[in-house]
């Protein structure tokens, strides 16, 4: 059965996927918005194909550990509408907490940085994958199991959910009027890509945004502000090793700055961006000094 899903799965996300890029693809063309580059497609392919094979290789090993759990369940729902309406708002919960721990901690953040790397944002660089994110993302979702859903659907319904967070990687679709109060938007997600020091780790939820509001990570698109997306320091290169080694590497260089074991804890653990002589600044940090500018102005 579950094969069946994931087979209907394919075939109907495959010719969607075809038709919305081409037809994005046409209109940069068209309007001249220069949306795509080779390179950066290119790239972006690279980087879902490496990512989708770790998930293949390591997909039995997390479906046997949320079945072990699963044993365990201290609730079950009957229902099958509710089994599964449940299922898609609490996997959806328990997303934003991954996804924001991927921003938090530097070292998640050090295999996450890869979808934030492109400074183009198109449906594309929804594919732009967190190459890692497979060997612990499961981890999150024993909760899940626990509360009765079968790790089978779990794995299921973060496919599907995935389809969803593909498409709202575009800059072609403006806001979407009453959607804009409760689910992730393209609006809410151009956001969430921005390089912008107001829009840093905003707007985390994959389908719904309301986790957002709810634990204070949201933040509106804002006309007047036009987002730039990247990161803080792009890496500026489609090398293959480095678009997925370099904040590794990066955090490997910050370790033999300093001998305190303080230090290099936050190095590996803290949030990105923190020093321990101030020459690097957390989100926070710029958030702060932007603050006190703006307020000195």
């Amino acid at each position: 059965m579950n094969e069946f899903r994931e087979a209907l799965l394919i075939a109907i996300t495959t010719p969607i996927y075809a038709i919305v890029i081409g037809a994005e693809i046409l209109f940069s063309y068209i309007h001249n918005k220069n949306h795509y580059s080779v390179k950066g497609t290119l790239a972006n392919i690279y980087l879902t194909s490496l990512n989708l094979g770790l998930d293949i290789l390591v997909r039995g090993v997390c479906l046997i550990v949320l079945t072990y759990f699963f044993q365990f369940k201290f609730v079950e729902i009957a229902n099958q509408y509710a089994y599964w309406g449940v299922l898609l708002i609490a996997q959806d919960f328990m997303y934003y907490w991954l996804h924001r721990v991927d921003h938090y901690c530097r070292m998640f953040w050090a295999v996450h940085v890869t979808h934030h790397s492109s400074e183009e944002f198109n449906l594309t660089v929804g594919f732009r994958s967190s190459v890692f994110q497979p060997l612990y993302r499961f981890i999150y979702f024993i909760p899940l199991a626990l509360l009765g859903f079968k790790g089978i659907d779990i794995m299921f319904i973060y496919s599907a959910t995935q389809i969803y967070g593909i498409l709202i990687h575009t800059k072609t679709v403006n806001k979407l009027g009453f959607l804009e109060y409760f689910m992730s938007t393209p609006s809410h997600h151009r956001v969430h890509h921005a390089s912008n020091v107001k829009y840093l780790d905003k707007n985390m939820g994959m389908v719904f945004i309301i986790w957002d509001k709810l634990f204070g990570t949201f933040v509106a698109e804002d006309a007047k502000e036009k987002v730039i997306y990247g990161l803080t320091e792009n890496i500026k290169t489609h090398h293959p090793i480095k678009m997925v080694f370099h904040e590794w590497i990066n955090i490997g260089k910050d370790l033999r700055k300093s001998s305190s074991l303080k230090a290099k804890f936050m190095y590996v653990f803290g949030p990105p961006g923190w020093s321990h002589d101030g020459s690097k600044k957390t989100a926070r940090q710029l958030r702060n000094e932007l603050k006190n500018k703006n307020s000195t102005n």
